[in-house]
């Protein structure tokens, strides 16, 4: 009995590790920003390892913002350099962090999650890339932004 309780027991967190894991998540990372606020000269850096496989892949940039966020939307600046090659690709996005009465429209309970896609990419058998993101806001310092991340998926 108790060796038939051991193969399904070890059965099941076979299954749940299994179902766990997936493949086209080439990279995804998240870095905090300074408690006091996000600074306009304060840039955050990835640095996405050689790819494994070729293909086009998806690009997400993740914020995670607090209620004390002062502002409906915040506008960032994405720099991509993909290598080798020293293909670079600038963006500029926005993310709207309330609607118009004022609600806060992310995911979550103290911090809200926001996901921006970028547009795909197609990469290589051996590229990697690095990426920054900064704030392009007018006020120096930008209370509430908690985290900042950056996800790479192979479609």
């Amino acid at each position: 009995m108790k060796h038939l309780l051991y193969i399904l027991l070890s059965f099941v967190c076979f299954a749940v590790m299994t179902a766990a894991c997936d493949d086209s998540v080439a990279y995804d990372k998240y870095k905090p920003t300074q408690a006091a606020g996000w600074y306009k000269g304060d840039t955050v850096v990835f640095d996405v390892p050689r790819l494994r496989q070729a293909g086009s892949y998806g690009q997400n940039v993740g914020l995670r913002v607090t209620a004390d966020y002062p502002f409906t939307a915040l506008s960032i600046a994405v720099e991509r350099v993909v290598e080798p090659g020293h293909r670079r690709y600038c963006d500029t996005l926005s993310c709207r962090v309330y609607d118009d009465e004022g609600n806060i429209i992310g995911r979550g309970v103290s911090k809200y999650q926001y996901d921006i896609a970028l547009p795909d990419i197609t990469l290589s058998e051996g590229d990697s890339m690095h990426v920054s993101v900064r704030h392009l806001m007018r006020r120096e310092t930008m209370p509430g932004i908690s985290d900042v991340g950056f996800r790479l998926t192979r479609k």
